[in-house]
């Protein structure tokens, strides 16, 4: 039999439990099932000593990110401060930790990490949809990905949560058989893996249980705009109806008007691109369609009751 795989998981502070967790378990049970030791896992954190989650919980590990320990895979797991984490330091500590993996990757935020430090240049990659607005300002020289997983690229990501352990049931089953990965998740009672390519989040027609097409459409058409705001009537005229069924529909179904959910979709953006990115305020109202920076501090601060300059400072 082959010497078992081993995965080093570098833990940065703030890291995500329930990542970490859907990343260790599946090995775990894929050891037990088989009645192999086909996996071995060692951790490092910053310290050498611990790393600290997201959640509070302490955990031991086996050295620090400097420690010369060569594995086949090699991810980095990173939490919700992933920006303010993703230090100088860390991405030139994870250019000489590459060196010493066969597959380097990335779990949850942890793509920011790799795309900082130069590694996924020209690659496909997927990070925790909560990050998406603010990634692709940031590293445009990334393609970004919106599914579960990217595993066909040089660099492993996944994007958190329960993802992590869609991907380690792929890698078993690319590595052990089909067999051996159902019976994984079996074990964990796991019933709906998801292909890489599976959307991260639930569907818009689902979460608000609506299924109707014109409404749908518009809000595509708004998401994939919000840099540069379409008007209602071309909005409408893209979907071949008039500006007044525009407005009734989004209020039986939305009960608001497609102005105000329009204007919701560009703030909402614009706090995260404020809260996770060191972009300007001025940089963030050009990304989110505001001509003036009068108008867009007077819409941010009556939706969340401070200005995007104090929301920038705050942050920082």
């Amino acid at each position: 039999m082959s010497a078992p795989q081993h995965f080093v998981f570098m833990l940065v502070e703030n890291f995500t439990h329930i990542a970490f967790s859907c990343a260790i378990e599946p090995l775990r049970i894929a050891n037990l099932v088989s009645g192999n030791e086909l996996y071995r896992w060692s951790l490092l954190s910053s310290n050498g000593t611990s790393a600290t989650c997201s959640n509070g919980i302490v955990t031991l590990v086996d050295g620090s990110f400097d420690a010369d320990m060569p594995s086949d895979r090699l991810f980095v797991l990173t939490g919700i401060n992933v920006a303010e984490h993703a230090t100088p330091k860390l991405c030139k500590t994870m250019k000489r930790a590459a060196s010493r993996t066969r597959a380097l990757g990335a779990l949850c935020s942890g793509a920011w990490v790799l795309a900082k430090a130069g590694l996924l240049d020209g690659q496909k990659a997927a990070i925790h949809w909560d990050f998406h607005d603010a990634f692709m300002e940031q590293f445009p020289e990334v393609n970004l990905v919106r599914s579960v997983f990217e595993a066909e690229q040089t660099v492993t990501t996944a994007s958190g949560g329960t993802a992590t352990a869609d991907l380690m049931l792929h890698l078993i089953e690319r590595e052990h058989g089909a067999e051996l990965a159902i019976a994984v998740a079996d074990q964990m009672v796991y019933n709906v893996v998801r292909e890489g390519g599976a959307e991260q989040k639930v569907s818009m027609q689902s979460r608000m249980e609506n299924r109707n097409a014109h409404v749908m459409s518009a809000i595509g058409l708004m998401t994939e705009s919000l840099d540069e705001p379409l008007s209602m009537t071309e909005i409408a005229d893209q979907l071949k109806i008039s500006k007044r069924q525009l407005e009734r529909l989004f209020g039986r179904y939305l009960n608001c008007s497609p102005k105000k959910y329009y204007m919701d979709l560009r703030l909402q953006r614009a706090q995260k691109l404020l809260i996770q990115t060191e972009a300007s305020v001025t940089d963030v109202a050009v990304a989110c369609g505001f001509e003036t920076l009068t108008h867009f501090s007077r819409m941010y601060k009556a939706a969340f009751g401070i200005s995007p300059s104090h929301q920038s400072s705050k942050i920082s």
